[in-house]
């Protein structure tokens, strides 16, 4: 079946799977990464879709840094490929940092410089074009418009990492990396940089890859996640999916327990479960 186009012939119309399919925009195959005796990344095959939130969630020593390092162009690959935005991490490395933004696990602002100051330093590098308004613009998202002229030094921890993501959306990226993006702050702030990363994906559809052990945070800001540990992938699917393989009222701190190891008796968990249950029930 198909439409008639002007010359008559049928012009067959998409399938439902062909309009809703997105395309790839990290795509990772046999990526590994050795040191000395120790290998932190062993094998792994992900894909990440355009458009997505996605959580690589493991323990510290899981080889999570170590995956967005490569991904990002900083740290070579012992074997295996992976592409980014379509372009090959190593071979083309220079395409890929054109297109990724990336904010550290450590605060890197200079906090010797103003919020303003600090964006310009990062539109210079980036080549932007149009750098008051693109850095007005990117203060104004992140809640700092009115902070601009103060040194960093006075932000408080929360602004510091909102400032970070300010500098790393300046060249408007095609996907950004936030490498443990929540660490060290306080609930409040935690909160407002989910609402900002939240918004940043729906209005400038940027995908985002996150890693994280919070998993109150994976749960709250993905829509895909995979939990590593030893270096391997042990489970990826969306938060809903994993907890249901996990356990009926599985929460995504079982589904984290059970898939790195940590969780080797299959009862506790249903006992858990009830627990919580019947604690709901009684209010």
């Amino acid at each position: 079946m198909g439409r008639r186009n002007s010359r008559g012939s049928r012009t067959p119309i998409p399938s439902v799977c062909e309009v809703f399919v997105k395309n790839p925009e990290i795509n990772i195959r046999g990526l590994t990464r050795r040191f000395a005796q120790s290998t932190a990344v062993d094998h792994i095959d992900l894909t990440v879709s355009e458009g997505d939130i996605f959580g690589l969630l493991g323990a510290n020593g899981a080889g999570k840094t170590t995956v967005i390092k490569m991904l990002t162009t900083l740290l070579g690959p012992s074997a295996g490929t992976a592409t980014v935005a379509g372009f090959d991490i190593v071979s083309q490395a220079h395409e890929v940092r054109r297109r990724i933004g990336y904010v550290p696990q450590m605060l890197s602002a200079d906090g010797a410089l103003t919020g303003y100051e600090n964006l310009l330093l990062s539109a210079r590098l980036y080549g932007v074009a149009e750098k008051r308004s693109r850095i007005e613009e990117a203060l104004a998202f992140m809640g700092l418009g009115e902070y601009a002229g103060r040194l960093v030094k006075t932000y408080s921890g929360g602004m510091v990492r909102r400032l970070e993501i300010a500098q790393s959306m300046l060249h408007r990226p095609a996907v950004l990396f936030l490498d443990e993006p929540t660490i060290g702050l306080d609930p409040v702030a935690r909160r407002a940089v989910w609402v900002h990363l939240k918004e940043l994906n729906k209005d400038y559809h940027i995908t985002i890859l996150l890693t994280t052990h919070d998993m109150e945070e994976a749960d709250n800001l993905c829509n895909d996640v995979a939990v590593m540990h030893t270096g391997q992938i042990a489970a990826h699917g969306s938060p809903e999916a994993l907890k249901a393989r996990v356990g009926h009222h599985a929460t995504l701190e079982d589904v984290f327990a059970h898939f790195s190891g940590e969780l080797e008796e299959t009862g506790r968990l249903r006992d858990t479960a009830e627990t919580r249950s019947s604690a709901r029930h009684r209010g």
